[in-house]
């Protein structure tokens, strides 16, 4: 199968065979996070024993089974659990991002805005919530909450409105604050955030987390932050808007309860009240291990670089270019024809106004800049969910030609990429990636492709 939708528009131009390799290994990459399959994997169901891993429950003794979740990852989870259990299936709400394609039987789809919350969002968390108070005693309940779901599932903690929760959550993804920082203050600033949805499950149902990581690291807190226990801190979400000199941008509500909160208002640092079974079922560097495989398997001398990659976007990009003068010139670190893998999750600081564009577009500009005339040389930026930053495209692949057609179109990428306006060049030279929704969101994957 393959992921990417315009994949005739990359190969009618450029390096044409690098490219085709390159999306290759991009296909490979994505069927490696698949969430369905891994769900298949490891929840089985024979009459009435539903075993999920190591957990066996005898459904004829145990409760109604639930299923809830938000995220860019979710539905082939709930997919998958709809599949696996059909009409057992109690009740069920999940909520996912505007474009999601498909639907479900036997568990409620709602659809909400990302990565700015709205009003749909806020109701889908009402009734999450409302179905979280509802379980008893043995009751089973899915929780498939993905990367995504601190948008989709917005529910402001009393005295703060929507749109004052929605004002903080830009002002921290213009700021340039990394995912564990953003999510230190939305985490205290939620209803159900940080271990609250779990508060709400009866403490002797059983909750099942089913994890897609999209994180740093796989923990477990700032990925399914709604049914485990809280390891961030008020402390933590007050240091976030000072590093970022944002309090005098918040709302004063949000600022009075960040500053004013007291011991009994911090979120939950431990549920062993409650059964709680945490599966990663597919890790944050889910991408970078498909592609390594996907390009050992096709001959090529391989290397995973880092699946930490932090920082600005556009400065990685030049590294990774960099990188390949390297390979070009001295055969290293690795020999050509040689993959260069990375990982993780890069960021974008945007000070003042700026045009459409996201990290992975940014980073593969930042690399087209470097590389013109690099020999048989492909740089790939990809947001795995099929949405980089604030724009429905994936990312883009560039390659030794790029900066040359930029020229040749009229099209300054130095001064577009100056003013965070990448997404419109890019798409007008055909270097844009387009994937729609798919149905994973692990952590961004960066690809150097470069042969003899």
């Amino acid at each position: 199968m393959s992921y990417v939708k315009n994949r005739k528009r990359l190969l009618d131009h450029g390096n044409k065979k690098a490219r085709q390799i390159a999306l290759d290994i991009i296909d490979k990459a994505l069927l490696q996070a698949d969430p369905y399959r891994a769900v298949k994997s490891l929840v089985r169901l024979d009459n009435d024993t539903l075993t999920v891993g190591e957990h066996c429950f005898n459904l004829k003794e145990a409760g109604r089974i639930f299923v809830l979740g938000a995220g860019k990852a979710t539905f082939p989870i709930a997919q998958a659990l709809e599949e696996i259990l059909g009409d057992r299936i109690y009740k069920g709400l999940v909520t996912c991002k505007y474009g999601q394609e498909g639907q479900l039987k036997h568990i409620q789809l709602r659809l909400a805005n990302h990565p700015v919350p709205d009003q749909a969002g806020f109701q889908a968390a009402q009734e999450i919530l409302s179905l979280a108070q509802e379980t008893r005693a043995k009751d089973i309940v899915f929780a498939g909450f993905t990367g995504g779901s601190s948008a989709l599932m917005p529910y402001p903690t009393a005295g703060i409105s929507l749109e004052e929760k929605r004002q903080v959550n830009e002002l921290l993804l213009y700021s340039g604050a990394n995912i564990i920082e953003i999510n230190a203050v939305r985490k205290h600033l939620s209803q159900v955030k940080g271990g609250r949805l779990a508060q709400a499950i009866h403490p002797q149902a059983h909750i099942i987390n089913l994890t897609v990581s999209d994180v740093i690291g796989d923990p477990l807190d700032y990925i399914t932050c709604p049914t485990v226990p809280d390891t961030s801190t008020f402390a933590q979400a007050q240091a976030t808007l000072a590093k970022y000199n944002l309090w005098d941008k918040v709302s004063k509500s949000v600022a009075s309860h960040l500053k004013a909160a007291r011991p009994q208002d911090e979120s939950p640092k431990d549920l062993a009240d409650h059964n709680i079974i945490d599966h990663i079922i597919v890790p944050g560097t889910a991408a970078c291990e498909g592609a390594y495989k996907a390009a050992k398997e096709m001959g090529f001398a391989t290397f995973i670089l880092s699946t930490q990659l932090e920082g600005e976007s556009k400065e990685l990009g030049g590294t990774y270019a960099d990188i390949a003068r390297e390979i070009v010139a001295h055969n290293r670190p690795l020999k050509a024809p040689c993959v260069i893998i990375g990982g993780g999750e890069t960021t974008v600081r945007i000070e003042g106004e700026c045009g459409k564009g996201g990290p992975s577009q940014e980073f593969a500009v930042g690399a087209a800049l470097k590389i013109e005339g690099l020999k048989n040389t492909v740089v790939v930026g990809l947001d795995t969910d099929g949405t980089d930053g604030p724009t429905d495209l994936a990312g883009a692949l560039v390659d030794e030609y790029t900066l040359k057609g930029a020229r040749q179109a009229g099209i300054d990428l130095y001064a577009a990429l100056e003013r965070h306006d990448v997404s419109g060049p890019l798409e007008e030279l055909g270097e844009i990636i387009v994937t729609g929704a798919t149905g994973t969101n692990v952590n961004d994957l960066r690809i150097l492709l470069v042969l003899p």
